[in-house]
Order: C-alpha cells, then structure tokens, then sequence
C-alpha cells in the first residue's frame, strides 16, 4: 500500500469526501439527480453514501453523522467507514482512492481504516489468486508531513507482519522459523536481534521453557532483540515480553480439538505483537529504548512430554508444580519475565493468548489487563488502548487470588482452579517480576471466527498498535 499527499484532487480517481447539509455539491460534478438522492440520504440520516460511477467510486460522508469530534470513538468510526471503502474499491478493481475535506488526524484515520482493511493472507492459495485491487490511498490536506504517512505506514506494515506471523501454519512456523522471522524483521527496521539456542538455553536453566518444549522434535529458541537510538529518552529500557507457543495440542493435558485446537497456530500472538511492534517503532524511530524477549516452542503430547505432577526448577530457582501441561504459557513467560530483571527495566509489558478465562469474560471487544505498574502508567496504557481501539479492561489483582496457586510441594502451581483463571495466570507471572509491569492477556481478540470491520478475520494483530502508540507518547513525556 503506497500513502501519498495530493496537491490537487483528480476527477479521474475515486475519492471519500467530507461535506455537510450546507456544501454546494455541485463543486464535486454532482447532477441534479445525484444531489436529489444525497439530500433525501441525509433526511433519514443515512450520512454515508457511495456513488458508482463506472469508472471510479464516490464516496460521500455527511459531517452530521460524524458525533463526539476528536475523541477516541469519532476516529473509530472513520476507520470504520474506511473498512465500507475498501470493501467497495475491491469490489469493483479500483486501484486509488482519495481523501478530500477531511482535517489532519481525521484524515489520518481514514486512511488506516482504509489500508488495514486492505490486508490478504493468499501464501497457500494456487491458481489464480484473488488480490486486492487497491494500492495507493493520496490525502489532499496541507497540513500532513510526509514523516506522519511514512509512520502511518510504518504501523499498517507491522500490523500486516503480525497478521502474517499468526496466520502462517505450525509446518511452517515453528520456534526456529519464528525466530529467523524476527532476525529478518531486525534487519529491515534497524534493530538488533539475538536468537539463542537450545543449548544456551539450557546453559541458562530456563527450565520453564525447556519443560514445555520436552514433548517435541523441534528446539525452542529464546529471541532477545534490542532497539537503542542514540538519544533515547529513557534511562532505562521498556521491555516487552511476548508469548511464543508457536502450536499449542495442551501436551498431555491435550485439548479437544473442536473451536480449540484447531486455532492454535495463533498461540504466538503474543510474540507476534511485540516482534512487528518493535519493527514499527525502529521503522518510526521513536526516541525510547525498547527490548523485547521472545520465548518460543510447540506444545506437544509426545517425546519425553512434561507431566501433570512435575515439579519444574524455573530460570530464577523457583519451583512449579504442573497441574495442567495446558497451562504451559505462563510457564515460558516466567523464565522471559525472570530474564528481564537484568536489565533493571523502567517497566515490563507481556502480551499472551494467555487464557480462555479471558476470552470467556469479555469476548473478543478488549484486552484483559492487570498488574503492578504506577495508577499514572496504566492511565496512559488506557488512553493508548482506546485511541487505537484496543480497549482495555483491568481485572482486580488482590492477593487473595495468589493463595489460589500456593503448592504443597513446591513454590507454586500453574493452574489456580475453577475461579477467576486469567487473574490467577497474572499472580503466577507476578512471582518472577520485581519491577513495574502489566500483563495484557489477549486471547479474545488475537484470532476471530469472521470478519471485524478493518480488523478483519483470522488473525488481527491486535497489541502491535496499543504498544506503538503507548511508546510514541512515552516518548513525548520524556522529553
């Protein structure tokens, strides 16, 4: 998708147009028919209208319908009208749209709703193949700068690489490929990337990691990539922790395979958010140092699989006692939330298709939240969710729920029991963190069974955009 600025609108080329009750519509080459059908659109307050011409679509949007300007819902719904745009351009193979009469950001929002929505997964798909027809969206407003498209670009790009990542199968992405995709991402954005292996994980004793991954052929692998622009604003590092279960059976504790594991490829949704948001920001060059970790493996019921009653030694010496190899996340996230003490973090943010509590509680409409991050830093997460609609609701965090994992044999289990399962997952990921940090649990939105507006279906690479945009304003406040 190419973005572009326009000096001049073109009577040739589709184009989504803002007016109100009061515009001369003749000034857009309306007929008298034409401007008839609009105005009798707007008496039943219907505000969106699309007028084929043949050889290009036009699009109109009645200011009247626009409500709350500037707030987070306003921009929504013109990211919305966007996915209505692209649906039609596609429709009928047009290749260009233009943005005429919009303001800046209302424009800008416009634009990301129309080229989100653009997005198609074809790798598999033989013979001929049904692309897209759109490919260039220009914006006919002086007041945008090419850097603002160039980072409007940068975050659509991400959002499609994670969207990748989650839609590719487990026979092609397992731990290794997964991470030879983040070294290829590091390359191409600009920051650094380090893989280690199977047995510098083991030198490690990351034995969280290693447990999940006894059931499997393949090696797990632990990608540490680093991004550290010389005039970062912050002293010390945000890092950003995503789960990596590239393929998740349950292990021995296996899933039924109905509406449960046969989406399970989208178990790294996590890594996947963190990875391609770490290429946004190094795309955008934001001025805040970023690492993020990685932790990756299939979870599987063969080999030398891990075992219900298994007490496993973590990275940091804590003792786990498994209950349920199905609870296998956590298990990898705390040894990645144990690494991250070394590099005395500002704050932590861990992204995981973490539990079906989650999903069950508030469905795919927002990203449970919870942890132990200052009241002001999760104010600014919340405003960061909802500017890109990536809602967030914070669970309770009391420590009765803690008491709900104590052991009898060991430091802790990993299953807390029958109440309150995505908060009992975020008191177990609390007991290898010591420093500020929020667990965004997003196995509701991270895969969808139909299409969600610009959003789209199957994988949506939701937490890319929570996390750009929490880091470019963290990067404005510390300036």
């Amino acid at each position: 998708m190419e973005f572009k600025i326009s000096k001049s609108s073109s009577a040739q080329v589709s184009s989504i147009n803002l007016i109100n009750e009061k515009s001369d519509l003749t000034l857009f080459g309306l007929n008298k028919e034409e401007i008839t059908y609009l105005k009798k659109r707007l008496g039943k307050k219907e505000y969106f209208t699309h007028l084929n011409r043949l050889s290009k679509s036009d699009f109109f949007q009645f200011e009247e319908g626009l409500k709350d300007s500037g707030n987070p819902a306003f921009y929504e719904t013109l990211r919305g009208i966007g996915n209505k745009i692209t649906g039609i351009l596609n429709t009928n193979k047009y290749e260009k749209i233009q943005i005429v009469g919009f303001d800046k950001s209302s424009a800008l929002a416009l634009a990301e709703g129309i080229a989100l929505s653009n997005y198609q997964f074809l790798k598999y798909k033989t013979g001929e193949k049904e692309a897209n027809s759109l490919k260039e969206i220009s914006i006919l407003n002086k007041e945008i700068k090419e850097s603002e498209l160039e980072e409007l670009n940068a975050v659509c790009e991400a959002v499609f690489l994670a969207r990748d990542l989650v839609n590719e199968p487990q026979s092609y992405l397992d731990a290794p490929k997964l991470a030879s995709e983040i070294r290829k991402m590091g390359k191409n954005a600009g920051f650094k990337v380090e893989v280690l292996n199977k047995s510098q994980i083991e030198a490690l004793k990351m034995g969280g990691l290693l447990a999940v991954n006894m059931g499997s052929q393949i090696p797990p692998t632990f990608s540490i990539m680093e991004y550290k622009p010389a005039k970062a604003r912050n002293k010390k590092p945000v890092v950003l922790v995503g789960k990596g279960v590239v393929y998740d059976t349950g292990g021995l504790s296996l899933k039924p395979t109905p509406n449960s594991m046969d989406t399970m490829k989208c178990d790294m949704a996590g890594a996947a958010a963190v990875s391609c948001a770490m290429y946004a920001i190094a795309k955008a060059e934001l001025n805040v140092h970023v690492i993020a970790l990685v932790p990756a493996t299939d979870n599987r019921p063969g080999e030398n699989a891990y075992t219900p009653g298994d007490v496993i030694k973590m990275y940091d010496g804590q003792t786990v006692e498994v209950l349920n190899t199905d609870a296998e996340g956590r298990m990898i996230l705390g040894d990645a939330l144990a690494y991250a003490k070394k590099y005395k973090p500002e704050l932590v943010m861990d992204f995981a298709t973490l539990t079906g509590a989650a999903a069950a509680a508030i469905g795919s409409y927002g990203i449970v939240c919870m942890g132990t991050a200052s009241e002001e830093t999760k104010a600014k997460l919340k405003t960061a969710g909802n500017n890109v609609h990536e809602r967030l609701v914070e669970f309770p965090f009391w420590d009765d729920y803690a008491k709900l994992i104590k052991s009898d044999i060991a430091d802790m289990k990993n299953i807390g029991g029958p109440v309150g399962g995505a908060i009992t997952a975020g008191k177990f990921l609390e007991k290898f963190t010591d420093y500020p940090w929020m667990h965004f649990d997003i196995a509701g939105p991270a895969f969808l069974g139909s299409n969600d507006s610009y959003r789209g279906k199957n994988g949506t690479g939701v937490g890319v955009r929570l996390i750009f945009d929490f880091i470019k304003n963290y990067q404005a406040e510390n300036k």
